[in-house]
């Protein structure tokens, strides 16, 4: 089984920076999984932000959030992030962690195996 845990939520205002992390853990989990972050608004279905194929070289964006928030790995660690800057409050959702059992990256969450809890973060105006 594999397990993800969020962290680094929290409020913010607008125009202001956050940075989630997302470690992975279970005997199941390989290096070589890709991993992405969604969020779900209230009201509204879960949509991708962000991807990064197993290397850590190839990374997807959504329109909404590119050249605003970047995605990483550090593979050594099981850990990834997302750097999320010029935050607006249309970015508030809870925003979940999620990993596929292959290398190659989608922004299709039905594509995904394994997901966190979710962490919220809030931006206000």
């Amino acid at each position: 089984q594999v397990q993800l845990v969020e962290s680094g939520g929290g409020l913010v205002q607008a125009g202001g920076s956050l940075r989630l992390s997302c470690v992975a853990s279970g005997r199941t989990f390989k290096y070589y999984y890709s991993m992405g972050w969604f969020r779900q608004a209230p009201g509204k279905e879960r949509e991708f932000v962000a991807a990064i194929e197993w290397t850590g070289v190839t990374t997807s964006y959504a329109d909404s959030v590119k050249g605003r928030f970047t995605i990483s790995r550090d593979s050594a660690k099981h850990t990834k992030y997302l750097q999320m800057n010029s935050l607006k409050p249309e970015d508030t959702a809870v925003y979940y962690c999620a990993a596929r059992g292959i290398a190659t990256m989608s922004s299709n969450r039905d594509e995904y195996d394994y997901w966190g809890q979710g962490t919220q973060v809030t931006v206000s105006s």
